[in-house]
């Protein structure tokens, strides 16, 4: 039996030898460097996305759980396990195209509410209306794509969240190609797209993406619609690299990131949540994915100070705080990531139901003792044991 207590890498490290397989070997199937695979198994880098654990588990033979040693990941039933992706899946198995059953702007009214009732990461109610919202976008396509194109970004974005990211990213590939020739919302598509291949540890594709779509907007970033379109893939982009372990391409596109920013209107048509801050924020999550967790969190706590961080929507904070929270448990300091968490929860579905988050809180909560606050947080997520 596996101790709880083996660092991962080196669990990684013994079953890569099981299996006869060298560093290089282990790294060409996983589609990363040599350097990436060494800083697993010496610990220098961090192994905490559970899909790279999926990935990383399926090329040795072995389960998840193995290398997650013998503790099995938060629950996908019962208190963190949101009713409603069913529906969700079947609406995007529906491949007839039905009649208007709204006019344009009652449709136009309902995608606002859609998109408002997400950012307040009100999850469980998002999943309630997308089944219905997905048919009446459609309905109304041929007069107006861009509605059709944010539906599908809203089932993207909440599929992310609830750990359904390959149902999100088909989501986000339908609304790349409902988007067409138009180059502001193809890359407002291609930011849930390069979410969604993150999410999935297609980090390498996610960039590629990314990149492209920003090449496509590049000559017309200045205009108001695709500014915070252009600094949000440059974000992404940065953020895959990130996960690629390319510190110098991760920084170097942050940088450009912060000169747009820096220069264009407040302007957010496509609700990107772009802004100097969200550029403060994306580099907070790329020293956590490089593994240097005591950068990101000596950031984190100057970002937090801010008054524009306290203008971000809900769900932005929260999701951001859980990464922190990453970043703490890193540096080995769970109470300064038992408070993010808490703080989090000032929107509980981002933490008490989206997987990601459900993992750092067991973590947290496991530690001995428990930090203020963690332990009836795990008890209302249904993790005490």
């Amino acid at each position: 039996m596996t101790s709880i207590d083996e660092p991962i890498g080196r669990r990684v490290a013994r079953w890569r030898a099981r299996r006869r397989l060298t560093q290089q070997m282990l790294a060409d199937r996983l589609g990363r460097s040599k350097s990436w695979v060494d800083k697993v198994e010496r610990g220098v880098r961090a192994l905490d996305r559970y899909a790279v654990i999926q990935q990383v588990a399926e090329v040795l033979r072995v389960d998840p759980l193995v290398l997650l040693g013998e503790r099995r990941p938060p629950p996908s039933t019962g208190v963190g396990r949101l009713g409603g992706v069913d529906g969700i899946r079947a609406a995007l198995a529906r491949y007839d195209v039905p009649h208007p059953t709204v006019s344009v702007a009652e449709a136009g009214r309902h995608v606002a509410h859609a998109w408002l009732t997400f950012q307040h990461a009100r999850y469980d109610q998002v999943t309630r209306l997308l089944p219905r919202l997905l048919p009446e976008a459609q309905g109304v396509r041929q007069e107006q794509p861009e509605l059709l194109v944010q539906a599908y970004r809203i089932v993207s974005s909440v599929l992310v969240k609830l750990g359904e990211a390959e149902l999100g990213w088909l989501a986000a590939d339908r609304a790349v190609a409902v988007a067409g020739g138009d180059r502001v919302l193809a890359g407002a598509a291609t930011i849930s797209a390069a979410q969604a291949l993150r999410a999935l540890g297609y980090d390498r594709l996610a960039l590629v993406a990314a990149l492209s779509a920003a090449h496509c907007i590049a000559p017309a970033w200045e205009v108001v619609a695709a500014s915070a379109v252009y600094g949000t893939l440059l974000l992404q982009a940065a953020l895959a690299a990130a996960g690629c372990g390319d510190a110098h391409r991760a920084g170097e596109l942050t940088a450009r990131a912060a000169e747009v920013a820096a220069r264009v209107a407040a302007d957010d048509p496509n609700r990107t949540g772009f802004g100097p801050v969200a550029v403060d924020l994306a580099e907070v999550v790329a020293a956590v994915e490089l593994g240097d967790a005591r950068a990101a969190v000596v950031r984190h706590e100057q970002v937090v100070r801010r008054d524009a961080w306290r203008l971000l929507p809900a769900e932005h904070r929260a999701a951001y705080l859980v990464d922190a929270a990453r970043a703490y448990l890193r540096v080995g300091d769970p109470g300064g990531a038992g408070r993010v968490l808490v703080d989090a929860d000032g929107a509980p579905a981002e933490v008490r139901c989206r997987p990601v988050a459900r993992t750092v809180l067991a973590e947290v909560a496991s530690a001995r003792p428990a930090p203020a606050g963690v332990a009836r947080l795990a008890a209302l997520a249904g993790l005490s044991r």
